[in-house]
């Protein structure tokens, strides 16, 4: 029997896992990868930085996948942060490492609050709610608080998602911290191309569990990327509602299990929009000599609009599930 805690674990580390497809229009088999480059999906085209911000000044929303803890898609995103202002646009900063319920202290911290480094990640619960070396994320929060930017906590409360994953969806909802972040009026939608990539990802990352504890992380995937989706909706209007130009866009930063194929949160995003916002995904993904067959099968099968390949982190490559 696989214990509680070692559940939320593995839901936490699927969010991470990448499947693979196989589509039409297939990359060139004589294409020559290499770090740094950043690729259009849509035609297997290497596109420049300036290129790519070019595009996302014109979005409401920039999903940015990771590989967890990598330093380098930190870099990445502090490039894309960094166009984005150089443009003269203030971008809000959504982060997965946040829950809602460190919001306020979010807003006091990068509102220059007179408050420690130490008691930031004290009061945030850090290393309950996501753990590892803060260091590794501490470069984009610094990023808003110096650029006065808005820092936004993107994850439903590690509470929450923890009862789904222990009980599941129905008995969560009679529960009070249900309601206490008001999800009693959320639709959670179970869309059967999104079950079908997370059970896939679930049988092959975490293979020999039982029916019940796959429904029940299942479940819980999808109460964390509705509230993801929810938050972005809501970060969507307050700018729509401010007639201002310069705000925005919304960047989102998450593992790449919430952006692959642009199923987790941003089918959910238009849904809740009834379509109408312009939104873009870029998917990192750590690339040495070797791998040429597997970026070719994120590029046909369309992983992401774009694909970003960096170095691999100091922790090698990621496992990724067949």
């Amino acid at each position: 029997m696989i214990g509680h805690g070692l559940l939320i674990g593995l839901l936490w580390m699927t969010a991470g896992c990448a499947a693979t497809d196989a589509s039409v229009s297939p990359t060139p088999p004589s294409t020559e990868f290499r770090e740094g480059q950043i690729i259009d999906t849509a035609n297997g085209q290497f596109i420049s930085l300036e290129q790519l911000v070019s595009h996302l000044l014109q979005q409401d929303v920039v999903y940015l996948g990771e590989e967890h803890h990598n330093r380098f898609h930190i870099n990445s995103a502090l490039s894309v942060l960094n166009g984005l202002s150089a443009a003269g646009r203030r971008p809000v900063l959504a982060m997965e490492m946040f829950g809602w319920d460190a919001q306020p202290l979010l807003d006091r911290y990068v509102g220059g609050a007179e408050l420690s480094r130490q008691e930031f990640l004290s009061q945030v619960g850090w290393s309950q709610n996501w753990g590892g070396a803060f260091e590794t994320y501490e470069p984009l929060v610094a990023f808003a608080k110096h650029e006065r930017l808005g820092l936004v906590a993107l994850n439903p409360p590690k509470s929450l998602v923890r009862l789904v994953a222990r009980e599941g969806l129905d008995h969560a909802r009679e529960e009070a911290d249900w309601k206490r972040w008001k999800m009693q009026d959320e639709t959670i939608v179970d869309d059967p191309l999104y079950r079908q990539r997370i059970f896939d990802q679930l049988r092959a990352c975490h293979g020999g569990g039982s029916d019940d504890m796959y429904r029940t992380m299942y479940e819980a995937s999808m109460v964390r990327d509705e509230g993801m989706a929810r938050t972005v909706v809501a970060l969507v209007e307050s700018i729509r509602e401010r007639s201002d130009a310069l705000a925005g866009p919304v960047v989102s930063y998450t593992g790449g299990g919430h952006v692959q194929y642009n199923l987790p949160v941003a089918n959910r995003v238009v849904r809740r929009l009834s379509g109408n916002v312009r939104q873009t995904s870029l998917y990192m993904t750590s690339y040495e000599r070797g791998r040429q067959d597997d970026v070719r099968e994120m590029l046909d099968g369309k992983i992401a609009d774009y694909v970003w390949l960096t170095p691999v982190s100091g922790e090698g490559m990621p496992r990724r599930c067949r």
